[in-house]
């Protein structure tokens, strides 16, 4: 039997409105490697959020396609996203954080997109200490992490990355496209 080279049209299709999507600003989206065991197919996008020229979000956002399809995915498509914020220090313990984290996402996809299925995932929040030859690194530092994973209910996935960089974008505490936030005053 010979091998094939000749990517299914769904997944050429994806990738390429993966490709198209033209983020804010703030917002740098590279071609990244994709993991290489989670589906036949797979396009993964890294990004980059800025504030204030400091990078304070990253995120990444992996494509999955199986022909085949997967029951748990209710499809043959599935958008897989890994995002990590570095938060003021004093948002790190609020006890709604992880429904506000979900929040971000669920709102963006709500908010851009037709509809999605199978939607799940985690929030979590962390506080590191640094301790001995890394104790001069700084004080604790504060992060937000989002895991999900969701199954498009169609192939217009540039929506889809339009969302997920919303959700990225409210992550970082960037305030909305055409909005400019205050500078902060120091008494």
């Amino acid at each position: 039997m010979a091998l094939t080279t000749v990517l299914p049209e769904t997944f050429t299709r994806a990738v390429t409105a993966l490709r198209s999507v033209h983020p804010r600003d703030e917002i740098s989206l590279e071609e990244v490697p994709a993991p290489g065991k989670l589906a036949p197919y797979a396009f993964a996008l890294g990004a980059s959020v800025l504030r204030r020229g400091e990078e304070v979000t990253t995120g990444r956002l992996i494509l999955l396609h199986d022909p085949a399809g997967h029951e748990a995915w209710q499809g043959d498509t599935r958008l897989v996203t890994y995002v990590t914020a570095e938060l003021e220090p004093e948002l790190a313990t609020d006890p709604l954080l992880p429904q506000v984290g979900w929040s971000w996402l669920v709102d963006a996809l709500d908010a851009h997109t037709s509809g999605y299925a199978a939607i799940g995932g985690t929030v979590t929040q962390t506080i590191s200490s640094r301790f001995g030859a890394l104790a001069a690194d700084g004080p604790p530092t504060t992060d937000l992490e989002l895991r999900a994973s969701w199954t498009p209910l169609d192939l217009n996935l540039g929506a889809h990355v339009t969302a997920w960089c919303a959700a990225l974008a409210s992550t970082a505490g960037l305030p909305p496209v055409g909005v400019s936030a205050l500078p902060l005053r120091h008494s």
